[in-house]
């Protein structure tokens, strides 16, 4: 992710436009929404199955390494992803950091069948419909980004949608407060939101909170089968995998490599 800096800045930006947009085309919005049967069930679902279980991610930009991808094909690459073996795809649809739209998200849903998720700087009610209207059966909810009662506000609303709600957390005070708004995926990202920095050791100090009824998604600095492998007999039942996979010549070739060295590894 990106800075706290940034982050709150992000965070406003995208609360702005949000507002914006729902005074323009509300109507719109929630007329295509009604149209659309997300399946967060699916999602959840999909990330308590037995194996790896792997959310492989779109994004054409990240802050900390800019340029990802300069052809980027969003529903070619999610196509990609579903027949290597993802239970679910991951859509940057936030701009001025990502180079993220929602109609990135569009794409994707109609290319494949599998979960798809918005991740992006969600704040408001309005973002969430946004989502389901574009498709998506799941959100991202940052509780560093969220007053405790917008985080239990937005998972209520999700779960009206219908929508699953990946809600991450960076440190034990935020697990905390995920699993007291009533979270039931915590996404433990690795990324420092100050530095930048990765620290996998994240992940080990967070296990022990995880309660047995969450599905848990390690999030970031994930690269190598090992990692999935250890963090999967360590208590995570997914991994959201992005830059490892959008910096390879074919993403999802990549992923089917991972894959399948990770399902070997457990085997021997």
């Amino acid at each position: 992710m990106i800075s706290g800096g940034v982050l709150a800045a992000a965070t406003a930006s995208a609360r702005r436009s949000a507002i914006e947009r729902s005074r323009a085309s509300a109507a719109a919005i929630d007329a295509e929404a009604a149209q659309r049967a997300p399946r967060g069930t699916a999602f959840d679902a999909a990330l308590r199955r037995t194996g790896i279980n792997v959310i492989a991610e779109c994004k054409r930009r990240s802050p900390s390494r800019g340029i990802l991808r300069r052809g980027y094909a969003p529903h070619a690459i999610a196509q990609g992803y579903q027949a290597a073996g993802a239970v679910a795809i991951s859509v940057l649809t936030e701009a001025t950091f990502f180079d993220g739209a929602l109609d990135h998200l569009r794409r994707v849903r109609e290319a494949v069948s599998i979960p798809v998720l918005r991740k992006d700087f969600l704040s408001t009610e309005f973002q969430l419909l946004e989502a389901r209207a574009a498709g998506a059966d799941a959100v991202l909810l940052i509780v560093a980004a969220l007053s405790d009662a917008e985080l239990r506000q937005l998972l209520a609303r999700s779960r009206e949608l219908d929508l699953a709600a990946l809600v991450e957390v960076h440190d034990e005070q935020e697990l905390t407060r995920a699993i007291d708004a009533g979270a039931s995926i915590v996404g433990v990202n690795s990324r420092n939101l100050r530095t930048l920095e990765v620290d996998t050791g994240t992940f080990e100090r967070l296990a022990g909170g995880l309660p047995s009824h969450v599905a848990a998604v390690a999030e970031s600095g994930l690269r190598a089968a090992d990692d999935l492998r250890l963090l999967k007999a360590r208590r995570y039942d997914g991994f959201l995998i992005g830059e490892r996979l959008m910096t390879a010549d074919d993403p999802g070739l990549a992923l089917d490599a991972l894959l399948k060295a990770a399902a070997g590894e457990m085997r021997t």
